[in-house]
């Protein structure tokens, strides 16, 4: 099995998910990715993204991206989320991409566009 990085192009969505499933068997790690395991995991890999802006200011916040070594630790933290979140997905059997085209739907309707000017802080 190889490990490299990418292929010709941008992996898919996929190509990504059966990398991990790959690893896992290589590794002989099915029997631990149950759902269980696999949305605790998510759960903590959410909680050190988030540690990273825990308590700065927005201001701090919108510029964490301009810091290179925070920069370094959200693209990893959030490589953690989504590798979790497609293991579980896989253990699941959620078709991700349209697991979340469903929600927005039901949001768009559950949430319609309010008549007048645009509300610029989300809040109504």
């Amino acid at each position: 099995m190889s490990e490299r990085v990418t292929g010709p192009g941008e992996p898919t969505l996929e190509d990504l998910r059966q990398r991990l499933v790959d690893f896992a068997a290589a590794r002989r790690w099915q029997p631990f990715h149950t759902p269980k395991n696999l949305a605790a995991a998510l759960s903590v890999e959410a909680g050190e993204l988030l540690e990273i802006f825990q308590w700065l200011t927005p201001e701090q916040a919108a510029a964490v991206m301009a810091e290179p070594e925070r920069a370094h630790r959200v693209r990893d933290e959030v490589a953690d989320v989504l590798a979790y979140l497609l293991q579980f997905c896989t253990a699941v059997g959620v078709e991700p991409l349209e697991a979340l085209a469903a929600k927005i739907e039901r949001n768009e309707l559950r949430f319609p566009v309010p008549d007048g000017p645009a509300d610029v802080d989300g809040s109504d």
